[in-house]
């Protein structure tokens, strides 16, 4: 089965970051999917159930904890390992993406080795 990673963000440049920092994965088979919003994020999730999804928590239309209640309190796919990126490393805003089911909360600016490393480590190469 083919594996696949969304990045979901409303920043070009922190998707094509994201995307670069994980490229290197392309070579192992793995997919990377993208998405600019939330809505296109859980439409592309329906259709291709990435096994890792990077999401962004600040979004227009639709934001990063929404997003996540659908995916894992709404649709109960506990078998998609969601990382919720944010600007902000307030205590509320961890608490929040806990609330909604977010496997792991990291802080923008991100250290792309530790993307990559955790990335690796939830797709299990």
């Amino acid at each position: 089965m083919e594996q696949k990673i969304l990045i979901v963000d409303d920043e070009a440049h922190v998707r094509l970051l994201i995307e670069q920092t994980l490229e290197e994965l392309e070579d192992e088979g793995i997919e990377l999917l993208v998405a600019a919003n939330g809505e296109d994020a859980l439409a592309m999730i329906e259709m291709e159930r990435p096994q890792l999804v990077f999401l962004d928590v600040m979004m227009p239309k639709m934001n990063g904890f929404d997003v996540c209640r659908t995916i894992k309190r709404e649709w109960g796919m506990d078998d998609i390992y969601i990382v919720m990126l944010t600007a902000k490393g307030q205590e509320f805003d961890r608490q929040q993406g806990q609330a909604v089911g977010a496997d792991l909360y990291m802080t923008k600016p991100f250290d792309p080795d530790e993307l990559l490393a955790k990335a690796e480590e939830v797709l299990g190469l």
